[in-house]
């Protein structure tokens, strides 16, 4: 799925259970930390695409938390084996974008799948997750496993330097029949963030690093929409 045709492939959103493809004015590049590579490149989308992520969550979410716990339990735990049955391809994922080494990729994924098989449940409504560059499949599964345990309805915004392995994670649920809207990626900056703050969600929870977590606090603030920070 190309956006032009020479450059780096783009990785697009993920809406309503399948690949949502927009061009926008500006694209960000995926670099490789390590190679200096340009190794995948993202839309910097805004408010157009974050309406229609965070409308097919609110669509979904209803029906998701109308589901007995115990169901969606095993739709986490079905993701949970899809994504220890792909480790060393996701592993793979976190390197090309995060320059980690092959242990600390291969621990992220251990991470992420724990914190899907199990742990704390969170509140329902629709969550914008926005997720840093530090542990972008961790930090993503374990900010959104407790908000889709409750029934809530999911908007995940990585980081434009990190969004291989958490577009992945979208990407499987649907292999692992989840049902369309559930969980939804837009990709972006800045004009992301504050196009979700201004969308019809219900909360926005950061994971990462405090510094960038306070700035996106202060977007989801003047929008009004509580905020929660998951350290990294």
């Amino acid at each position: 799925m190309e956006f032009a045709a020479e450059g780096p492939k783009a990785i697009p959103l993920w809406v309503n259970g399948h690949a949502f493809l927009t061009v926008t004015d500006a694209f960000y590049d995926v670099v490789n930390p390590v190679s200096g590579e340009a190794v995948y490149r993202v839309p910097l989308c805004g408010a157009d695409e974050a309406a229609e992520a965070v409308a097919a969550a609110r669509a979904a979410q209803p029906g998701w938390a109308a589901l007995s716990a115990e169901a969606r339990q095993a739709c986490l735990n079905a993701l949970a084996d899809r994504l220890e049955g792909y480790a060393g391809h996701f592993a793979k994922l976190l390197r090309g974008d995060t320059g980690m080494t092959e242990e600390v990729a291969q621990a992220e994924v251990t991470a992420a799948v724990a914190a899907l098989r199990g742990g704390e449940t969170g509140e329902a409504g629709v969550v914008a997750i926005v997720v840093d560059a530090t542990r972008p499949l961790a930090g993503f599964a374990e900010a959104a496993a407790p908000a889709l345990r409750a029934g809530a309805g999911v908007v995940v915004k990585p980081s434009p330097k990190a969004p291989s392995a958490t577009y992945a994670l979208c990407e499987l649920s649907a292999r692992a029949e989840w049902p369309a809207g559930v969980l939804n990626l837009m990709q972006g900056d800045t004009a992301a963030i504050a196009g979700l703050c201004a969308a019809a969600i219900d909360r926005v929870v950061y994971a990462g690093e405090a510094a960038l977590g306070t700035q996106v606090g202060a977007v989801a603030a003047a929008a009004g929409k509580p905020f929660a920070m998951q350290a990294a």
